[in-house]
């Protein structure tokens, strides 16, 4: 039994992934590869490797991470051994009117990039052009196609270095080879830094079929992680999780969720263009419209910086 369901939520939010039994904090609630994904181009730069099973290495400018996932895509229904199935897999996404898809496009990129979208379809269908994938290849097909990558793209991060370092922290030792083992790793993380700064992951884009159905809370009952070191992904329980509850994860960092109502709705509303109705936003309802920064005094501004 696999202890959860995708189901209609409501009408604002669409579908969600329900539990269908009990979940305590910790539990594994699922893992899952994604139906396609690909690494940010990036990483190269800072000397990242990663498998071509997991997130094949590019050479194109960051900026392209998102069209080579449409290409991934659009190839992932060619090259399947039933394309009709497999388009019928990605067209699950896609909840939206071709207006809607219009407006979010629009939204995401900004009216200046309207002629690019335009050559971008252009050249997506001199680089993969086949009988099954006609209908993403036209202008409202492609919008949809970029809408969904959009709504849908879970990012993936991955750190061979922080994993490491997880593991051997683990290791039974003496407190003296502790504290060695401690002054090794602050010194290996300086060096690191000084070859590649701080970024530190091999960092991609996916998507995922149930994961993605998973809608953003406040105040969530599940996180995501990747502790393979690949592209697979573990959603796991942090609260406890009764049949019928609906399972959420945050779209925002833990630094953000810390932060006002207001901040909260507004970081909500620019990245993923909607309003969070969560029962932690209904219940500061009372609290001002201001952001965080706002709410502080300069001297506590002066003393965070």
């Amino acid at each position: 039994m696999a202890g959860f369901e995708v189901r209609t939520s409501n009408s604002k939010k669409g579908k969600g992934l329900f539990a269908t039994k009990k979940f305590d904090k910790g539990d594994i609630i699922l893992e899952e590869d994604p139906l396609v994904s690909c690494q940010f181009a990036w990483n190269a730069a800072y000397k990242y490797l990663a498998c071509d099973y997991c997130m094949r290495q590019m050479h194109y400018p960051p900026e392209t991470t998102s069209v080579m996932l449409l290409v991934r895509i659009l190839a992932f229904i060619e090259q399947s051994n039933d394309p009709t199935a497999a388009a019928n897999v990605i067209k699950q996404f896609c909840h939206r009117t071709v207006n809607e898809d219009a407006e979010l496009v629009h939204k995401l990129l900004g009216e200046q990039f309207t002629d690019q979208l335009n050559t971008l379809r252009d050249m997506t269908a001199n680089v993969i052009n086949g009988e099954h994938i006609q209908e993403f290849l036209t202008p409202e097909g492609f919008c949809s196609l970029m809408a969904l990558v959009g709504t849908n793209g879970q990012g993936i991060g991955t750190s061979p270095l922080a994993l490491w370092v997880n593991s051997v922290s683990e290791l039974t030792m003496s407190d003296d080879e502790r504290q060695q083992l401690d002054l090794f790793i602050d010194k290996l993380y300086q060096y690191v830094e000084q070859e590649s700064g701080t970024f530190l992951n091999t960092e991609g884009s996916g998507l995922f079929r149930l994961q993605s159905a998973c809608n953003h809370s406040c105040a969530p009952n599940a996180e995501s992680s990747f502790p393979y070191g690949n592209h697979r992904i573990q959603l796991k329980a942090i609260d406890l999780i009764m049949p019928g509850d609906e399972i959420s994860i945050s779209y925002l960092d833990e630094c953000s969720l810390q932060r006002s109502r207001h901040s909260r709705q507004k970081e909500l509303a620019q990245n993923y263009l909607f309003v969070c109705w969560c029962e932690r936003c209904l219940a500061q309802g009372s609290q001002p419209d201001c952001t965080s920064e706002e709410e502080m005094s300069d001297d506590e501004i002066d003393d965070e910086d």
